[in-house]
């Protein structure tokens, strides 16, 4: 079986596998729909752009539906951008205001319109066979991987920031599923956008078997990907779950809400508090909750903690947690309580988010300090 066929191929079977999955995220019954389909439109846009490979063996387009077919691709960047944020906010819905990311395919349209589009039959494929070498083609290539700069950069920026709003917010370790997922998520899809680019640049500087090569490759990641997009499916179907849209880093707040002697006292307020009537070990706690018990405005006990304690949230209450598990593991009347129920009982709920804890606090396992400590 020679490129060519290989290609056509793993084409084939990339589309059939991203429209099915995209059809499974149409009909799936979850709260997430928005979420779902953003991401099966991305995933249809998507097969439709791999469809080149293959879809000429079996049928000729009009040139005016090719090239239609080809700026489709530019709706995948700002897809995955929604679905991204659809998936960090909680209460994310459809706006008339996002139509806005439709503007850079309306421009490529608007742009080729002249010279392309509106033009007779024979100069339309003159304009499709030298495209790269056209002004119009020169300046959307440009273009376009601009936009996609700009789409990647937002998408890590929102990201980072849905990293910073759960460790100032959260302090069950499931809150980060979706971080975890997102991070992965855009990894790979970054990976294999510098594959792609790699692809296409290289078909100006190198021979056809050469780029036939990085074609293969550039299929078998996304063979890999699918995989990993239905592995995903199968063993997180609960994903997502998101946070406020109205939240905010503490950095995007006020520096300094009260004056110093008041920040000293809801400081004392809050440490008593946390001594005396223990919410660290709700492993569920949240700082919506903290607040609601200490009658502080949550905006305020965010500032405080996160900029006045200079300790994210996250943080805060583990140290909390930390500390009792340290008592219980020195106490020699407690010696057959386990890791994993002292775990349980100071409010961590997973044995490896409390071992990191541990460890992040006291340089030790915690079987490592209740040995050191009988010592």
């Amino acid at each position: 079986m020679d490129n060519s066929s290989i290609i056509s191929v793993l084409g084939v079977i990339i589309v059939l596998l991203f429209l099915f999955f995209s059809v499974f995220l149409f009909t799936v019954k979850t709260e997430k729909k928005t979420s779902n389909y953003l991401l099966a439109a991305f995933l249809v846009v998507t097969a439709i752009d791999i469809s080149a490979f293959f879809y000429s063996n079996f049928i000729e387009l009009p040139l005016a539906i090719e090239m239609l077919r080809i700026k489709i691709s530019s709706f995948k960047d700002p897809l995955l951008f929604l679905y991204i944020l659809s998936i960090i906010y909680s209460n994310f819905k459809l706006k008339k205001i996002h139509l806005i990311y439709a503007v850079p395919w309306l421009l490529g349209i608007i742009v080729l319109m002249p010279n392309f589009f509106l033009a007779d039959n024979a100069t339309k494929l003159d304009f499709f066979n030298s495209y790269d070498e056209k002004p119009e083609g020169k300046f959307l290539n440009v273009f376009g991987y601009l936009v996609s700069l700009a789409y990647l950069f937002s998408e890590i920026y929102y990201v980072i920031r849905y990293r910073k709003l759960l460790l100032e917010n959260y302090t069950d370790k499931n809150a980060f599923k979706n971080y975890n997922w997102l991070k992965q998520l855009l990894v790979l899809l970054t990976i294999g956008q510098i594959i792609t680019v790699i692809k296409n640049v290289s078909r100006g500087f190198y021979s056809s078997e050469t780029t036939d090569v990085l074609r293969i490759v550039t299929l078998l990641f996304g063979v890999f990907f699918i995989f990993w997009l239905v592995f995903k499916a199968l063993n997180s179907p609960k994903l997502f779950r998101g946070v406020d849209v109205n939240l905010n880093t503490s950095k995007e707040m006020k520096g300094n809400v009260g004056g110093e002697a008041k920040n000293n006292q809801q400081i004392k307020l809050l440490k008593d508090y946390m001594n005396e009537e223990k919410p660290y070990l709700n492993p569920s706690l949240t700082i919506r909750n903290l607040a609601e018990q200490l009658k502080i405005p949550m905006r305020e006990l965010s500032v405080l903690i996160n900029q006045d304690l200079k300790q994210h949230f996250f943080d805060f209450v583990n140290e909390y947690r930390i500390e009792k598990a340290k008592h219980i593991l020195k106490d020699t009347s407690k010696s057959k309580q386990t890791v994993l129920e002292i775990l349980y009982e100071v409010g961590f709920n997973s044995k490896s988010s409390f071992n990191t804890a541990f460890k992040k606090h006291t340089g030790l396992t915690p079987t490592q300090y209740r040995k050191s400590s009988v010592n």
